[in-house]
């Protein structure tokens, strides 16, 4: 599993940076237009994936920024936001770099943001839904920018394994 984990942190990657190129190419209005995803624009949706990816990782790790709302916008201008992704980007895959097999199945605490009880769980299902969340989120992203008129992305894991993730294969 630890290949695994280590594989998707580096996919993470690859296609954030898919959408962060493609949002890139917007116009201010179109980057900040609702176009109906479940945080309305494309900045207010990849705001909300920095947003999720902090709050997780200061859960797993102890340290570093969480945000206390999921809607925060932590970034108003593309590029601060594209160079905090690449960071966190970065932090998550030498984070899973760390992990071994007794930490993935060890247990960890938290508290939710959106309800205020402890949650005790092993760490590997929280860490499947940290890239789990990411791909579902990046979905309404490619929606967002295909609402928009431009071209669809190829975000597929498979596409990634086949170009700059050959080493996973």
């Amino acid at each position: 599993m630890l290949r695994h984990y280590s594989m998707f942190a580096a996919y993470n990657r690859w296609a954030n940076a898919q959408v962060y190129a493609a949002a890139a190419e917007l116009s201010d209005a179109e980057f900040r237009s609702d176009r109906g995803a479940f945080f309305g624009s494309l900045h207010r949706t990849l705001n909300h994936l920095l947003v999720a990816d902090r709050i997780w990782m200061k859960r797993f790790t102890g340290t570093g920024e969480a945000p206390t709302t999921l809607d925060a916008v932590l970034y108003e201008e593309l590029d601060a936001l594209t160079a905090a992704r690449r960071a966190e980007d970065e932090r998550i895959i030498a984070w899973t770099g760390t992990l071994d097999e007794a930490s993935l199945a060890a247990d960890f605490t938290y508290v939710p943001v959106t309800q205020p009880i402890e949650i005790t769980q092993p760490l590997q299902p929280a860490l499947a839904h940290l890239f789990n969340h990411q791909t579902h989120h990046r979905g309404q992203c490619h929606m967002t920018l295909t609402a928009l008129g431009k071209p669809s992305l190829s975000l597929d894991l498979i596409y990634f394994l086949r170009s700059d993730g050959r080493e996973w294969m």
